[in-house]
C-alpha cells in the first residue's frame, strides 16, 4: 500500500490555529500518515504584499508543529529561488525517495478551486497529486471549473475564519493574539519584533 502524505503549503505569516485544525483534521479524515508543511519562499499571488523572512516562517512553522509526531516541515520551497509554484515543488517531491512513490494530498482553501484555472500547470498538479480543499465560510464552489471540482476531495469540516493577515494588524495595533496563534509563535514573535506598526 502507498504512502499517503498531505502537502500544506502556504506563507504562514504567521502560522496559526486554523492551519494546524485544518492539518489535523485533514489528517485524520482522510487518513494519511504524514502532513509536510511547505512554507513559500515568493507566493506568485502576493508579490505586492511583504511578506516576513524566511527563517522567521520557518522557525515559526516548526515551533507550532512541535509535538505533533504525525507534522514536519519541508524547506523545498524557501531553499528555490523565484516563485513558488506548486508545480515545481510537485516535480521535484517526486524526485526525492521519500515522496516518489506516495500517494500525495495538495491540501487548499475552497477558495482557491474558483481560481486554480491560473495556477501553473493545473492539469499536470492534479495528475501528480490529489487536490483537498477545506471549507471556507461564503465560498460557492458553483464558481469553480467543474472538471476541477469534480477531480478534488471536498472536505466536510468545520468553518475556520482565521487569517493571517488579520493577526499582524492586531498585533501592530496592540491587541492580544492569544489563542489565535500556538503560545511559543507569540512568543517568538515578540522576540523577533515582527509585524510591528511602521
Amino acid at each position: 500500500m502507498s504512502r499517503r502524505i498531505g502537502l500544506f503549503g502556504g506563507t504562514f505569516d504567521p502560522i496559526h490555529l486554523a492551519h494546524l485544525a485544518m492539518a489535523e483534521w485533514t489528517r485524520d479524515e482522510l487518513d494519511l500518515e504524514q502532513i509536510v508543511f511547505i512554507p513559500n519562499r515568493t507566493p506568485p499571488h502576493k508579490t505586492a504584499v511583504p511578506i516576513s523572512p524566511p527563517e522567521h516562517r520557518q522557525a515559526m512553522v516548526e515551533l507550532a508543529i512541535a509535538g505533533n509526531l504525525y507534522f514536519t516541515v519541508s524547506t523545498i520551497e524557501l531553499a528555490r529561488e523565484g516563485p513558488s509554484y506548486t508545480i515545481d515543488t510537485l516535480r521535484a517531491l517526486r524526485q526525492d525517495a521519500a515522496f516518489a512513490g506516495a500517494d500525495l494530498f495538495c491540501i487548499i482553501g475552497a477558495d482557491s478551486l474558483a481560481s486554480f484555472h491560473e495556477w501553473r500547470e493545473p492539469r499536470e498538479i492534479q495528475r501528480l497529486c490529489v487536490l483537498v480543499a477545506y471549507p471556507r465560510v461564503g465560498v460557492r464552489l458553483d464558481k469553480a471549473n467543474g472538471e476541477v471540482v469534480s477531480r478534488t476531495i471536498i472536505l466536510d469540516a468545520p468553518l475556520l475564519e482565521l487569517a493571517s493577515s488579520d493577526i499582524r494588524l492586531r498585533h501592530a495595533a496592540g491587541h492580544s493574539i492569544r489563542y489565535l496563534v500556538p503560545d511559543a509563535v507569540a512568543d517568538y514573535i515578540e522576540r523577533a519584533g515582527l509585524y510591528q506598526k511602521k
